[in-house]
């Protein structure tokens, strides 16, 4: 009898030992996880208060350094300046591009220039000039042939600064001389800052091709009138913007803005075409006794921008 118990006794501890062992196991690895957790809340917390005693630090070395130097210019007799968290100061744009504050070399630093957005008026003021200087509407292809072999109407002045739209047709690559003129001048201050040519889309037109354009481009200006476009006298062509970049754009209307304000050219910056189209008046080429003067007033005037 004592026998039978005793073996009772033994096979429950054996039943009952494994179950013991395997609570205490899980016990183990629940408290290794909750530690680990702490472990880490715990470097997160000695982390950030860290990053904020080394921040108030170098708060207080500034500030030290501001009273340093205030007591130091005290006992220099200068007046001392008082501590002040320094503040973008915004100018206005009428007061940055003024003509003569752009005057600066080529290499200074880009500010943002605003659009050169045409108006009716701009486009009244470009006729008038056209017709006081003597400029007549090219009627047909005729017209043009002849202005051409004349002398009137030159080419593009293409160079490694400056290219053409392939679209553009041989026969309304011209413009007249003083354009081109213009457009060299241009072309090399842009690439001397740029190393990128400046893409010309459109020059001459005749009234001919005008009309057949207002079928198929609502934004292009009459053929006709007293807006009419100024491309049909030649002196006008259109710069293209599609593949330049926010500086590249800024520099440009910083170069052309002294210009227009001299009135020698007229722009209105297009953003239906996206480009630039530009009346250039006789007034840009300067006499050939003045030349050099001329070139200093003018050309100058708008390649030293800021």
């Amino acid at each position: 009898m004592r026998t039978r118990a005793v073996l009772v006794l033994a096979i429950a501890l054996a039943l009952a030992l494994p179950a013991l062992s395997s609570t205490q196991g899980g016990t183990t690895v629940r408290h290794r996880r909750a530690h680990f957790r702490h472990e880490v809340a715990h470097r997160t917390r000695h982390a950030a208060y860290a990053e904020r005693s080394r921040y108030a630090h170098s708060r207080r070395t500034r500030y030290a350094e501001h009273a340093e130097l205030h007591h130091s210019r005290e006992r220099r007799g200068v007046e001392p300046v008082s501590y002040r968290r320094r503040r973008t100061v915004r100018r206005k744009p009428a007061e940055t591009l003024a003509a003569p504050a752009l005057a600066a070399s080529i290499f200074a630093p880009i500010h943002f220039v605003p659009p050169l957005r045409g108006s009716r008026a701009s486009l009244l003021r470009q006729n008038e000039r056209d017709d006081a200087e003597g400029l007549r509407r090219i009627q047909d292809t005729a017209q043009l042939d002849e202005l051409e072999e004349d002398g009137k109407l030159v080419p593009i002045p293409v160079s490694l600064a400056l290219r053409v739209n392939p679209d553009l047709p041989m026969d309304r690559r011209y413009c007249r001389p003083w354009t081109a003129r213009f457009l060299a001048d241009l072309a090399r201050s842009h690439y001397a800052r740029f190393h990128r040519p400046l893409q010309v889309n459109s020059a001459v037109r005749t009234v001919a091709f005008q009309r057949a354009l207002l079928h198929i481009n609502g934004n292009a200006a009459p053929a006709e009138g007293d807006l009419a476009s100024p491309h049909l006298t030649g002196a006008a062509i259109d710069i293209g913007k599609r593949d330049m970049s926010f500086s590249e754009i800024s520099w440009l209307r910083a170069w052309l803005l002294p210009l227009q304000a001299a009135g020698k050219i007229d722009v209105e910056e297009e953003f239906y075409q996206a480009c630039f189209h530009i009346d250039v008046y006789r007034a840009y080429v300067p006499g050939p006794l003045n030349e050099r003067e001329a070139s200093a007033s003018s050309t100058l005037l708008a390649t030293q921008v800021r």
